[in-house]
């Protein structure tokens, strides 16, 4: 069997595989076997319910006026009796949602009474007066639109996905619950804003030398393909660029700008990975797309587009170096349909250690990556919420034209996972993504 390479980057990483030391009132929800570890103490009903939000990734109810102190402790139970376990006398019931997170109702006396929404964490940012919608295949969506009194401002007919502007706050508000409960509506939500990339920064010296890699001949079937959803991709010059396949943009022109961009020092990041895994020669290569635009935001919409485009041109694996504190039922529908065509895709964690979902790195399906800032210890900025989260390094050192850079943060964690898996699934013809992916989990475990 194809063994996974010992990854290093200027310094050599001994990945501990023990857990993380259990906290009082801890809560681990794992997704992929829907099992719970649970240990409370008395706690109050609203923040266990915080925590069940985080920990599944579900939209959680509540019935406003409900008081309860939970106090369970168990291991690997379903999810249903982990549930009765933690909410004792209270009813619940688990609402599958077609291409968006589950809704879990807590309540004492009917599920249609359970209105309030449980916060997840700080509140997200979006762009004003904008809705984004995903409708059933012949939704006459310029009719619908202008039943709300909005304008299509963007659209992907491919999907049903659009884009709508509507006059003010009030009216946004109001078009989106109307969508919410529209039978011809698949998703609807806002446009929520990506945080900023962190900066790239000039280094006087690197403790590693620029990157060497060979172009191997692509197999005549299975070739491994990385998109890259993130600013521009500049030139790394001659020998690397032939990884780099033509730029796509969904985000507009780019400024002239001469300095180097996250998106050009992840997709380094990423051949790096990719030359640990392959021993110095692959014939994985990068697509970039571009959601940024020479901006340093991006949308739920630009994400979106940029995650399509790369499907279309033949992506395999995606890397989705940003994030933010939006949860977006249309751009989660975009994912599923990418997942669903038996694409990997990894997610940065998010660089402030508040222990809440980033996204899309939170969204089911995606592989969530954080950051180590010495072998054996998550950084001191990585976010983490997740049991089944991967840990690489944080920092990176990058060469662009003849200066040395530094990156760091869970971007660059997920780039370097990007390259791993993308590295080794371009070697391997007997270890399955599946495979590869436990191998990786087990070998780049959370601390």
């Amino acid at each position: 069997m194809f063994r996974l390479r010992q990854f290093c980057l200027g310094w050599l990483l001994a990945f501990a595989l023990s857990g993380r030391a259990a906290d009082t009132n801890s809560l681990v929800w794992h997704k992929t076997t829907d099992r719970v570890d649970a240990d409370i103490r008395g706690e109050a009903l609203w923040p266990l319910l915080e925590k069940v939000a985080v920990a599944a990734g579900w939209r959680v109810y509540i019935e406003p006026g409900l008081e309860r102190n939970a106090s369970a402790k168990f291991s690997d139970l379903p999810s249903g009796d982990a549930l009765k376990m933690l909410l004792g006398d209270l009813s619940f019931a688990l609402v599958p949602q077609t291409n968006a997170p589950a809704r879990l109702y807590v309540f004492r006396t009917a599920m249609q009474n359970a209105t309030r929404l449980v916060s997840t964490g700080k509140s997200a940012r979006h762009v004003p007066n904008e809705l984004l919608v995903r409708v059933k295949p012949g939704t006459d969506i310029d009719a619908l639109a202008k039943l709300l009194g909005a304008k299509v401002v963007g659209r992907l007919d491919k999907l049903g996905l659009y884009r709508l502007q509507l006059g003010d706050a009030a009216a946004t508000d109001a078009a989106l619950a109307q969508l919410q409960n529209d039978s011809d509506v698949l998703a609807a939500d806002y446009d929520y804003y990506f945080d900023p990339p962190p900066p790239v920064q000039a280094v006087s010296s690197a403790p590693v030398g620029p990157l060497s890699l060979t172009l191997n001949p692509p197999p005549a079937s299975g070739k491994v393909i990385v998109g890259l959803i993130d600013m521009n991709v500049q030139s790394l010059g001659a020998p690397l660029d032939k990884f780099i396949l033509p730029q796509i943009s969904v985000a507009g022109d780019v400024p002239d700008n001469s300095g180097i961009t996250h998106g050009t020092a992840m997709a380094y990041s990423i051949l790096q990975a990719i030359a640990q895994a392959s021993g110095g020669g692959s014939s994985v290569q990068i697509q970039p797309v571009d959601v940024y635009g020479g901006s340093t935001t991006a949308t739920s919409w630009d994400v979106a587009l940029g995650i399509q485009a790369a499907v279309d041109h033949g992506a395999t694996v995606l890397n989705l170096s940003l994030g933010g504190s939006g949860d977006s039922s249309v751009l989660d529908g975009v994912i599923q349909a990418a997942i669903a065509d038996n694409i990997v895709i990894f997610g940065a964690a998010g660089n402030t250690p508040v222990n809440t979902p980033t996204y899309p790195g939170a969204t089911t399906g995606v592989h969530d990556v954080t950051a180590l800032g010495q072998p054996g210890q998550l950084a001191a900025y990585a976010n983490y919420w997740s049991g089944d989260s991967l840990a690489l390094p944080g920092t990176g050192f990058v060469y662009y034209g003849d200066q040395a850079y530094v990156v760091q943060g869970t971007s660059t964690a997920t780039a370097f996972a990007t390259g791993m898996f993308s590295g080794t699934m371009g070697m391997t013809t007997t270890m399955s993504p599946s495979q590869i992916l436990a191998a990786m989990q087990h070998k780049f475990a959370v601390p």
